[in-house]
């Protein structure tokens, strides 16, 4: 009899960015075993109705954005949706994973259909929420708050970083608590991508860019990324490559819109902001084909845009914070978060002989292959499940 798993607090699948979204793609596409029939909640900006996805039941839930409490509202759907499932089909046993800690204050009214369908709730902590700037006092407090419920609550926690799996560990009682580690993976190149096709070409002339004259930023808009460090380091070095910065800035027009007051960008020429890129195989020769990756996340967790840029980025600059250093160890560059560190670091790899580098691109590659590969990824959670 198959167990059936349900996931919810991503933004569904196909994914759109974000560590969650990759993950619970990645999870799906890469999953072997008969005996796990995964159910993924999904907004409806997705589709109007459920659908299959990686051999996953994909059902839908009536909010298209999400963000700030509509995100909280989303989570409490998803869940009493999942267990109205539950209930129906009787599916005795199943398992419901919370990725992110959000619904924590809310958990106890559900627990009486989780007890009586003998539901096990693991969670994903995630990274360290309340540190975001983007919260206020009030929003950081909910953030804390939640934590410590949800952690309370919760049969399993799954942490994606050791150094997450500490943080928890010293902070709460161990006696109540039972956690373990699964990090994120990542994919080294498909030999079966083919750099020259038109979709690639024409990106490239596009956005007026040529192949390893450029460095590259993949992610969030958001403070906590240091994108205003990253652009401002980048612009004080002098240096005449371009920088391409992968993001949506629509979702954080408030803060693009003081950025550019304050920067300038989209009056610099060698800032480009092409927008997303959605097409898996198009951002991988884009990662592979830039002159080196930029990465400034600080908050928490294995970020998975940091680990595809291990797998296929050549020269990797990395913000020097514990969550990084886990991953990257010494296969990376690192700059401080203060003034000429990055720029330093920008002037003193282009006046270097590349050929130097290669022995640093081979470590990040064989870390990948040696501790983050999804297969190994979902072997792990095999196991758990």
């Amino acid at each position: 009899m198959k167990k059936n798993v349900f996931i919810i607090g991503s933004k569904g699948i196909p994914a759109r960015y974000g560590g969650f979204e990759t993950f619970v793609e990645k999870l799906t596409k890469y999953w072997r075993s008969n005996d796990i029939k995964f159910h993924i909640a999904c907004p409806r900006v997705n589709s109007k109705s459920d659908y299959e996805y990686n051999n996953s039941r994909c059902f839908i839930i009536n909010i298209s954005r999400l963000g700030g409490y509509r995100s909280i509202i989303y989570d409490l759907i998803s869940l009493k949706e999942s267990l109205n499932y539950i209930n129906r089909n009787k599916l005795v046993g199943s398992i419901i994973y919370m990725l992110t800690y959000r619904l924590g204050p809310f958990l106890t009214f559900f627990k009486y259909n989780i007890k009586k369908n003998r539901v096990k709730v693991y969670l994903n902590p995630d990274g360290l929420e309340y540190n975001r700037k983007k919260w206020n006092r009030l929003g950081k407090l909910y953030w804390k708050i939640s934590e410590i419920c949800a952690l309370k609550f919760v049969d399993l926690i799954i942490c994606d970083s050791m150094e997450i799996q500490k943080n928890i560990l010293i902070n709460f009682n161990k006696a109540y608590l039972k956690t373990v580690y699964i990090s994120y993976g990542a994919e080294l190149k498909n030999s079966e991508i083919l750099d020259e096709n038109q979709e690639i070409t024409k990106w490239f002339q596009n956005n007026n860019l040529t192949k390893n004259n450029y460095y590259l930023y993949v992610g969030r808009f958001i403070p906590e990324n240091n994108i205003e460090l990253i652009i401002n380091e980048y612009i004080n070095s002098g240096s005449e490559k371009d920088l391409v910065l992968i993001t949506n800035i629509g979702y954080e027009g408030g803060y693009y819109s003081n950025l550019n007051k304050k920067l300038n960008i989209d009056k610099n020429k060698k800032i480009k902001i092409p927008g997303t890129v959605y097409n898996e195989n198009l951002l991988k020769i884009i990662r592979e084909n830039a002159f080196a990756y930029i990465h400034g996340h600080e908050v928490g967790g294995t970020n998975p845009s940091l680990l595809e840029a291990l797998a296929l980025t050549k020269i990797n600059l990395v913000l020097r914070v514990a969550f990084n250093e886990e991953v990257c160890k010494d296969s990376v560059f690192y700059f401080e978060k203060i003034s000429g560190s990055l720029k330093n670091l920008i002037m003193k790899i282009e006046k270097s002989d590349l050929h130097s580098f290669e022995d640093l691109s081979q470590k990040a590659k064989n870390r990948i292959m040696k501790y983050y590969t999804w297969d190994k990824i979902v072997k792990e959670y095999e196991k758990i499940f």
